[in-house]
């Protein structure tokens, strides 16, 4: 059964990370964000921005990189930028893997980035979009991952026929 990974890496926009959790909890995905954030993780603050599913969700927090890479020694872990040699649909994604999103003002670090050149990928644009919405990419690369191991743990197709229409 596929348990993915979501790593968000100094994420800044509450909203962001509040939609990404949603998505999280929708889809079975454990979330990992990486400090600082730019914005509280207090029951009062979630409560206001409406993250009342935030209970439901599979969250840890690290101090830093660093400590993520220490918590979770020997993880496949995909790097989503701009700067990636292949796109993010010609990977294949482990049922265990963690897919990393950058910071929205900045990204992934340069640094990081070049450690990890084949694990880099991107979403194509045309052209001079400098990229999507955080969040938005998330679903996008999350859902590919999810297909290629055939939503091994979602409601499936089959399943559809006893749902009704109101």
């Amino acid at each position: 059964m596929a348990k993915l990974n979501i790593v968000l890496l100094e994420p800044e926009i509450p909203a962001n990370t509040g939609n990404i959790g949603r998505t999280c909890v929708a889809t079975g995905t454990h979330l990992h964000l990486i400090e600082p954030l730019g914005f509280s993780l207090s029951e009062k603050a979630l409560k206001r921005a409406g993250m009342d599913y935030w209970k439901d969700l599979e969250v840890t927090t690290y101090i830093d990189y660093q400590d993520f890479l220490e918590k979770n020694p020997g993880a496949k872990v995909y790097y989503a930028t701009t700067k990636g040699k292949h796109v993010y649909s010609d990977v294949s994604y482990e049922p265990d893997c963690y897919i990393m999103f950058g910071k929205e003002s900045a990204g992934i670090p340069e640094e990081i980035l070049i450690e990890h050149p084949e694990e880099c990928v991107r979403i194509p644009m045309i052209g001079e979009t400098r990229s999507l919405n955080l969040s938005n990419s998330v679903a996008i690369v999350l859902y590919e991952a999810l297909r290629q191991n055939n939503f091994d743990h979602m409601r499936l197709e089959g399943e559809l026929h006893r749902l009704h229409w109101k």
